[in-house]
């Protein structure tokens, strides 16, 4: 395993459980506590992680990796979901993409379609769309914010209210069965709920590295959703199918 690799592993670890020792971290990626230190010091000086005495932890439910860093986290899983979703678009509809990196990659994998209309708060994924043919682009304008580079605020919330989509893509940093879906950034989670309130159809696209984080902002529960894309079939995805929703499994 390559040095990014290892650390792309320790920031999903970090991510899922809070806090992880570094006994336990060396003893999941098969490595030494030495380079596991070595590892965390150079995520906490990108301000990633903090280290803490007897292993590393996430910054806190409002802390966000940026989206350069984030696009490159599991982005096998990514691209298989990403191609998952194109299943569900058929030419002429109008769809809703949320900011986030896994919506991107569907961005950026998004051919041959015909007559699409999309709506988003995302900067990278317009310009992803435009790269790949389209136009018919509308974006909500707003606040431009980092670390996500997504478009928030009054002016987006009121934008996003006023367009209906046949479908929206959903990103989201955190997933939890009782807590549900949620982001570190409040703001951002206004304009999600917005943008599902104007939406037919509510499909949300994650990784397994999602599963068990509860961010500061919460945007929905599950009951809101209609289907979910995901990389890895799990008891979480079971129960979800129990309450109705249509779970689509992207494996290898």
């Amino acid at each position: 395993m390559y040095p990014h690799e290892r650390r792309q592993a320790l920031m999903t670890l970090l991510s899922k459980h809070g806090f992880v020792s570094y006994h336990d971290l060396a003893a999941q990626l098969g490595v030494s506590e030495v380079t596991v230190r070595r590892d965390l010091r150079a995520l906490s000086s990108e301000g990633l992680v903090e280290t803490v005495v007897g292993g590393g932890q996430v910054k806190g439910s409002a802390s966000e990796v940026s989206f350069l860093t984030k696009r490159v986290m599991e982005s096998k899983e990514k691209e298989r979901i990403a191609q998952c979703a194109q299943q569900l678009i058929e030419p002429g509809m109008t769809i809703g993409l949320t900011a986030g990196t896994t919506t991107w990659t569907l961005a950026q994998g998004l051919r041959g379609f015909r007559e699409l209309t999309f709506v988003t708060n995302s900067t990278n994924v317009a310009i992803a769309l435009k790269s790949n043919g389209y136009d018919d682009i509308h974006l909500t304008g707003g606040h431009f914010r980092t670390p996500s580079d997504a478009l928030v605020g009054p002016m987006a919330e009121s934008v996003a209210s006023q367009f209906h989509t046949d479908v929206l893509f959903m990103g989201v940093h955190g997933v939890h069965l009782d807590y549900g879906l949620s982001t570190p950034n409040v703001q951002e989670a206004a304009v999600n709920r917005a943008m599902m309130k104007r939406s037919g159809r509510i499909v949300l696209l994650f990784d397994h590295s999602k599963w068990g984080i509860e961010a500061l902002a919460r945007i929905a529960t599950f009951d809101e959703v209609d289907d979910v894309i995901t990389d890895v079939e799990t008891s979480e995805t079971q129960v979800l199918r129990t309450l109705g929703i249509s779970v689509h499994i992207a494996a290898e």
